[in-house]
């Protein structure tokens, strides 16, 4: 059977109190839309159309990517005026499938369980029973069970306000039959709209069977109006992930406290996840991986036993077995670590390789440079690959041992096993195996008294002519 899916997703989102279309606000960092859109990509052989109208053009070029037939609603006059639009679009035996761009957690099994009571003589509507069922169109049947009608809030009477199974506005219904029933809608309601579930009426009048089905829950057919609803849902949407993490072996310290947007695609054993981790994107993580509280991970590969203590930021990264980063790293683009490499607190790394065995633990800057196996780089090191308009490559290759506080001044190569002595502004290559260093000469000035607070701003000066000059003919000495 060949379904065509119209997703609703003209309406403003007053409550929202934004400038961005209801639509468009995000859960797990993805937009309402995308996740109905997602949804329905899943279903085989089906055509998706989405109807637009507030913010239009704001929509369709932030999902330009979908692979969707766009169609305006140029006046919003509700949810039959919005599938009108797609009306010339509807093949006769097609089943149409009717869902809404802020329903973001509709599930796909209950899509299909819809679809597959759709036939010639069958609509197929989706209801949820609510405990508090305001603001719903409820659903009235008559003494044997039978769909008659759905009255909205504003027209029901005070007995009909009472029924708690209330309309979701998902169903699924022919193409033929449809068409048919939304040429004779009218907006003759309190708020003078044309409402799509008016074809329900029509359908019992042509003696169409209404077929209901529900959720497993009540939040998979929720819709978002305003901020508070957008929080629900986007908790609702972690706790889902939490579990399903879990359930794979996942050790979560606090699954409250875990956030999820995006991708798994490889999911090794015994993970340990510690509080406020947020993992974004496309993630693989291997077997025996500890990541500590606070840390980001977003397009990363993270390898077996490989250690990741707190406060640690990653992106689009690669960490081979048995590294350790952290804590407070940094692990910008292309940073590409082998086997082994330690990286440590207050640490960043952008697009550059690490050979297996290396250590860079304290302090340091590590950016478009090539570093090889076994290099210990200490506290304070930076490459300085930025001329202001370039930028520079930086070699460090197998065994060298660069000294803490120092500059590397791209483009550079340091040699196999060679060494920077601490301090020292690097700005030729460092041949193999030698001793490479750049200091200033230290000086003692003789009979200098710490400066001391006076009451004053007439500050004594505690250093002579005579004391100054001697200092500086000793350094001439020195250098000579």
């Amino acid at each position: 059977m060949k379904i065509t899916t119209i997703i609703l997703a003209a309406g403003k989102g007053t409550r929202m109190r934004s400038n961005l279309p209801k639509i468009l606000h995000k859960i797990a960092n993805r937009p309402l839309l995308q996740h109905v859109y997602d949804t329905a990509k899943q279903l085989e052989n089906n055509t998706i159309k989405i109807v637009v109208g507030h913010g239009a053009e704001m929509v369709t070029e932030t999902l330009k990517s979908l692979e969707a037939d766009w169609i305006e609603q140029k006046q919003q006059l509700g949810t039959g005026h919005a599938v009108q639009q797609a009306n010339s679009q509807i093949a006769d035996t097609d089943a149409v499938l009717i869902l809404y761009g802020d329903v973001p957690l509709l599930k796909l099994a209950t899509v299909k369980l819809l679809i597959g009571n759709v036939n010639d003589q069958s609509l197929a509507l989706l209801t949820v029973n609510l405990a508090n069922p305001a603001g719903y169109g409820r659903i009235v049947r008559d003494a044997v069970g039978q769909v008659i009608k759905i009255v909205e809030e504003k027209d029901a009477t005070a007995s009909e306000k009472q029924i708690n199974e209330v309309n979701t506005g998902i169903m699924a219904v022919q193409g033929k039959q449809l068409k048919k029933w939304l040429s004779q809608l009218n907006n003759s309601n309190a708020q003078g709209e044309y409402y799509l579930t008016d074809v329900i009426e029509m359908a019992v009048a042509d003696q169409v069977n209404i077929v209901t089905s529900q959720p497993e829950t009540e939040d998979e057919v929720l819709g978002v109006n305003d901020r508070v609803q957008l929080s629900h849902l986007e908790r609702v949407y972690q706790q889902e992930q939490a579990i399903s993490l879990m359930k794979q072996g996942v050790t979560l310290k606090d699954p409250a406290r875990f956030d999820q947007r995006g991708t798994i695609a490889y999911l090794g054993q015994d993970i340990e996840i510690d509080i406020n981790v947020i993992l974004e994107g496309k993630n693989s993580i291997g077997s025996n991986v500890k990541i500590g509280a606070n840390t980001n991970i977003k397009n990363s590969s993270i390898g077996d036993n490989v250690e990741i203590l707190a406060n640690c930021i990653i992106e689009d990264a690669v960490i081979g077995q048995g590294s350790r980063i952290g804590p407070y790293a940094r692990l910008r683009p292309e940073s590409v670590l082998a086997n082994d490499v330690h990286i440590g607190n207050f640490v960043e790394i952008k697009k550059s390789s690490v050979a297996s065995g290396s250590k860079i633990n304290h302090l340091s800057y590590i950016g478009d440079s090539t570093v090889g196996a076994q290099v210990n780089i200490g506290a304070g090191t930076i490459t300085c690959n930025y001329d202001g308009v370039n930028k520079f490559k930086t070699i460090i290759e197998d065994g060298a041992f660069i000294g803490s506080n120092s500059q590397l001044v791209a483009p550079v190569i340091i040699g196999k096993n060679a060494t920077i002595g601490a301090g020292s502004t690097i700005t030729k290559n460092s041949p193999e195996n030698k001793l490479t260093l750049s200091r200033a000469k230290q000086v003692t000035v003789v009979g200098w008294q710490r400066p001391v607070k006076r009451d004053s701003m007439d500050l004594e000066i505690k250093i002579t002519q005579e004391q100054l000059l001697s200092a500086m003919s000793e350094i001439i000495a020195e250098e000579k």
